[in-house]
């Protein structure tokens, strides 16, 4: 990777482990940041399903202190993480051979966790975080088989870290799943290098999963859409004064590194043949990006409907379209 030094220097002054650190160790350990009631999957919203069912229960067993606030703070994220890991499970069972999946920066992963456990090892996990709290979470239900934790930021998870770890080797070859779940974008507005460093890590015909907040062609969407996420979603969970407070201290300055839609298909453009855009919430969106065309739309046949209420939809496409012969489309 051309520039790799620059690029380590930028991640290493990102606001994820600087200015937002006190932020996201306080809510890993619980100590502050932590919804009135627990976040609960509505289960109209999910098809009805018996293994859908069981993974959403374990999923629910397995939440830490940074879950619990994350699901209470973007409206039906929750319901999307169970529709994907649903996904993500048919796909591995549909292959027949057993799958990677690397979560950068998940909290405590506990959707790769679920994963392991429910495949019983067809699907090996990764996670990763900055956050030592969010470690402890990971294993407060014991140490899980197939399923193990970096505890570092994503730009410190290099090539020689996986190889030379005994626990980490067996991933030195690559993952089949990358997910990205708001990570990116708590270090820097450059998507470019980002996925290139991130990339060298997937397989040649491997599936790029990114969950992201992006910015709005038009401002006053963009803040229409925080009001909706803000009053209509998140007040089920949060006091007034918190949801002010985490404005002031987390997303004032998380804007800072947020991209358009526009500018994240580029980005993916540079290294991907396809992209499909799967999910929206508000300015969230879920893109799913591969070099085998083949692959990527098998993992969008297994796709359920979003889970998401249609007042929620604003995007349906991603602009400008990169090409897939079936894409997920919003409904």
């Amino acid at each position: 990777m051309r520039g790799l030094d620059d690029f380590l220097a930028e991640c290493d002054h990102g606001p994820r482990i600087n200015g937002l650190a006190g932020f996201f160790a306080a809510t890993a350990a619980g100590k502050s940041g932590m919804p009135i009631r627990k976040p609960v999957a509505d289960a109209r919203l999910l098809p009805s399903d018996e293994l859908l069912r069981g993974l959403v229960s374990l999923h629910a067993a397995r939440q830490g202190f940074f879950d619990q606030h994350y699901h209470g703070s973007i409206p039906y994220r929750l319901e999307e993480e169970c529709r994907m890991a649903y996904a993500v499970l048919k796909y591995a069972r549909q292959r027949g051979a057993p799958l990677s999946l690397y979560s950068l920066g998940t909290a405590e992963g506990t959707m790769a966790r679920t994963l392991s456990e429910l495949s019983e090892g067809q699907i090996r996990t990764l996670s990763c975080s900055p956050n030592a709290e969010n470690y402890t979470s990971f294993m407060a239900y014991g140490e899980p088989p197939h399923a193990d934790f970096f505890i570092g930021p994503f730009h410190k998870l290099t090539k020689d870290v996986l190889s030379s770890d005994p626990r980490l080797a067996n991933f030195a070859h690559g993952f089949d799943i990358i997910l990205e779940d708001t990570t990116f974008q708590m270090y820097s507005p450059n998507r470019a290098s980002q996925i290139e460093f991130v990339t060298q890590h997937l397989k040649q015909d491997g599936i790029f999963v990114f969950v992201e907040k992006f910015r709005a062609v038009e401002e006053p969407d963009y803040r229409r859409r925080e009001y909706q996420k803000d009053f209509g979603f998140k007040a089920r969970y949060f006091p007034p004064d918190e949801i002010e407070k985490k404005q002031t201290l987390v997303l004032d300055t998380m804007f800072g590194s947020e991209v358009t839609l526009a500018q994240m298909a580029d980005a993916i453009r540079a290294h991907f043949s396809y992209c499909s855009l799967t999910w929206n919430s508000g300015n969230f969106c879920s893109l799913a990006a591969s070099n085998s065309e083949e692959n990527l739309n098998r993992y969008l046949s297994q796709m359920a409907t979003p889970a998401i209420p249609h007042e929620y939809v604003y995007e349906t496409s991603l602009y400008p379209t990169l090409p897939v012969s079936r894409a997920a489309a919003q409904e």
